[in-house]
């Protein structure tokens, strides 16, 4: 059956006219305020964990780069398995449950962490925790949102995930403001935080069994639905892509080791990046949607390669560095999204949750390969010069990845053309 378009309009306005008032379920804002105190817990810690590494405990940027390839990447091994489990056990609240619970119990290891071993071991421990409780967690929001309102339902949680962000690192700056070299203190801190966001979990959010039988008339997804020409593409450029993306600390200590200032400052520089990731993330989805997604994607990595040469350029200090955070929050909000939002829309429907987590994983997994080589690099050149190698390594994989996004496009559209009965 097809539909005029006035036929499709007429069905849109009596949908608007009958849709319900959007109102905020308990188990979301539960949700919401659960992520929120964890994000207050672990972006406090994140915060502080580059001087505390190369200040505090004396290692190398070698050494800080390891640990923050797991921090960046190391939660992706764990999130399809999680999210199967979920959809198979049908017990959603536990399993996410289990995930935030393992990553209070890191923070209660964080505390007796001295060493480059244990330290590592912490942060993988704390990140796995992350990749467990993600995807039952968005499961848990699906399955609570009213249908005409998942949009909203989902932005209300994230937004309220992203105020967390952005005060963990205001709680970690006022705590060294007061008590310098407090890294102790904050970590005590961020511990108490990840214990009552589990509890919050715990005791506001129901037990609902959620379970999705197979039918025989929708096949089961496999990798065949992923590995398509379309997908493929697409995988090579975020994998390309991430290969050459710094972390945030090591921009962040080549802008302290230029411009001098103090340590007790350092993380308001994760509270400036947040803060223009959360003021840019709408407005670059509305303009991802009108001036087409595959230009914001590259014009975010545009921005960062922008925030490579504001953080290196001779003209240092307070401008620099501002110009760095807001092109960093800038490449974040003209990214994150809209690579998930690609990668969904090149996956059939039945395999949209498959194709956006294959791409999670290829990014997280190519960060964390670029934190440990950009840590070796900068200990063989030093900061800046690495930074430098890594800005032109993106000028000449940027012309590439524009030409295979266009063709994965193209074969995006032919592949569901060639789908449709």
């Amino acid at each position: 059956m097809y539909l005029s378009l006035s036929d499709w309009r007429g069905r849109k306005s009596e949908t608007r006219a009958t849709a319900p008032p959007f109102k905020l379920a308990p188990v979301i804002l539960a949700l919401g305020v659960t992520s929120l105190l964890t994000d207050i817990s672990s972006e406090s810690v994140a915060a502080v964990l580059p001087l505390y590494i190369t200040a505090s405990l004396g290692l190398s940027t070698i050494a800080y780069g390891f640990v923050d390839g797991i921090y960046q990447g190391i939660s992706s091994s764990v999130r399809i398995a999680a999210g199967w489990t979920a959809d198979r056990t049908g017990s959603q609240k536990w399993i996410a449950f289990a995930g935030y619970g393992l990553s209070a119990l890191a923070r209660m290891a964080l505390l007796v962490a001295d060493g480059f071993g244990s330290l590592a071991a912490v942060i993988a421990v704390d990140r796995v925790g992350k990749g467990i409780r993600t995807a039952p967690r968005d499961a848990l929001i699906r399955f609570a949102a009213q249908p005409e309102h998942i949009g909203r339902s989902f932005g209300v949680h994230r937004m309220l995930d992203t105020v967390g962000a952005a005060l963990g690192p205001v709680l970690a700056f006022v705590i060294l403001l007061v008590i310098p070299n407090g890294y102790r203190v904050v970590f005590i801190a961020s511990l108490a935080f990840a214990v009552i966001g589990v509890a919050v979990l715990g005791l506001f959010v129901p037990n609902e069994r959620r379970r999705h039988p197979a039918t025989a008339r929708e096949p089961r997804p496999g990798w065949r639905d992923v590995n398509t020409p379309a997908m493929r593409r697409l995988l090579l450029v975020a994998g390309a892509l991430g290969l050459l993306t710094v972390g945030d600390g090591f921009l962040y200590l080549v802008l302290q080791s230029r411009t001098s200032f103090a340590a007790e400052w350092f993380p308001l520089l994760y509270v400036g990046t947040n803060v223009a990731y959360l003021l840019l993330a709408i407005p670059m989805g509305r303009l991802a949607d009108r001036w087409g997604r595959t230009r914001v994607f590259i014009a975010g990595h545009g921005a960062l390669l922008a925030a490579y040469v504001s953080a290196v350029l001779p003209w240092a200090g307070l401008p620099a560095t501002l110009a760095t955070l807001a092109l960093l929050g800038a490449f974040y909000a003209a990214t994150d999204g809209v690579l998930a939002a690609l990668a969904g829309l090149l996956s059939p429907q039945r395999a949209a949750a498959s194709g956006i987590a294959a791409a999670q994983t290829v990014v997280a997994v190519a960060r964390l390969i670029s934190s440990t080589g950009f840590g070796l690099l900068w200990y063989a050149v030093g900061g800046a010069p690495a930074l430098w190698i890594m800005a032109a390594g993106l000028v000449l994989v940027l012309p590439l990845a524009v030409l295979l996004l266009r063709a994965a496009q193209g074969a995006g559209v032919q592949t569901a053309a060639q789908s449709v009965p």
